[in-house]
């Protein structure tokens, strides 16, 4: 062999083991993340659908989100009623309301009615882009959500009214604040960047519109509606670290499901079908399995769903037994095999 020839046989084989040990390690990084690629696969699909493009967040409409379209609906009616009737201006509440005068209806009113219009814009904004919260856990928990954010943030600000004791002063901004800040805590662990641009050299993503619209609200009313605001973002911080257990609570079948049947509220569908469940209200894989005998199903999968099963990393047998369950329905089907993986 001439020296040419030994140089480029030892380049070649320095460049095989560069290659062997590059392809060890990502095996290894395979092998210890991929159930956690899968789930986040999975969830990504949840919130934005197989074809996510920037603020784009699944199907428009109030789809599989029907608490937060009665929250929404509740919002708007009684921020116009009080508007009407000229009573804006009284709402909100302070130490003298609950502590002197003991006017404990006026809690009500400032859990939904906004006091001002650009209140109830971008309250209405967030409220209807986090809806997405309720098609990835299910509307059974998303209203467990929303009641211990509601509850909790009205506590602390009972008892910041309490400790501050200003009589004269309406200290607190009326309207959902607790559950749409409580909301952005959840957004900003879970929810990805899926773009990045820049804008005078200042960098944003697409979840820099939802942030801008939350600091508008936070600052609509300056002090009054910082501290209902920060009061949500700790309440939605309490139900993120699991405190007394909350995330496995659940309510019944039929509460949970009052929302869907209220009338004039109708999403375009006749009826919801059983399968369109969703996380946490759906029986596990295995009990599918078990009932796929007795209950034939007339659906036949699609191979553009088996494929997008597929590309989040289930197996292709399983993929097909769950969409035939669902009834080719993607998101039921994933429900079906990320339920079948805790078990």
């Amino acid at each position: 062999m001439t020296q040419n020839q030994k140089k480029k046989s030892s380049r070649e084989r320095e460049r095989e083991r560069e290659r062997e040990e590059t392809s060890n390690r990502g095996r290894g990084n395979s092998t210890r993340t991929k159930k956690q690629v899968r789930c986040e696969r999975a969830s990504f699909f949840f919130i934005y659908g197989p074809r996510s493009r920037m603020m784009n967040v699944g199907p428009s409409g109030f789809n599989n989100a029907p608490v937060s379209r009665a929250f929404i609906v509740a919002t708007g009616a009684f921020t116009v009623f009080f508007g009407i009737r000229d009573r804006a201006n009284k709402l909100g509440v302070s130490y003298q309301d609950i502590f002197q005068k003991m006017q404990m209806w006026k809690l009500i009113p400032a859990i939904f009615a906004f006091s001002s219009t650009p209140e109830l814009i971008f309250g209405l904004y967030l409220l209807y882009y986090f809806r997405i919260f309720e098609r990835q856990i299910g509307s059974n928990k998303f209203l467990v959500f929303s009641l211990f954010s509601t509850i909790v943030s009205m506590v602390l600000q009972v008892l910041t009214l309490a400790v501050v004791n200003v009589p004269s002063s309406n200290l607190v901004s009326s309207g959902p604040y607790a559950v749409i800040f409580a909301s952005f805590v959840p957004f900003f662990f879970d929810i990805p960047v899926s773009t990045r641009f820049r804008v005078l050299g200042i960098s944003f993503s697409d979840k820099s519109f939802i942030y801008l619209a939350g600091l508008q609200l936070l600052l609509s009313s300056w002090k009054r509606s910082i501290l209902p605001g920060i009061c949500g973002i700790l309440a939605g911080s309490l139900y993120r670290l699991n405190v007394f257990r909350i995330r496995k609570a659940k309510f019944p079948a039929p509460i949970s499901s009052f929302f869907s049947r209220l009338p004039g509220l109708s999403t375009g569908s006749a009826r919801v079908s059983p399968t369109r469940n969703v996380v946490g209200n759906i029986p596990s894989f295995a009990s599918h399995q078990r009932n796929h005998t007795s209950v034939p199903s007339t659906v036949e999968p699609s191979e553009e769903s088996v494929a997008t099963l597929v590309s989040m990393g289930f197996d292709r047998n399983s993929a097909r037994q769950a969409l035939a369950q669902a009834r080719n329905d993607v998101n039921t089907a994933t429900n079906i095999l990320l339920e079948a993986q805790s078990h």
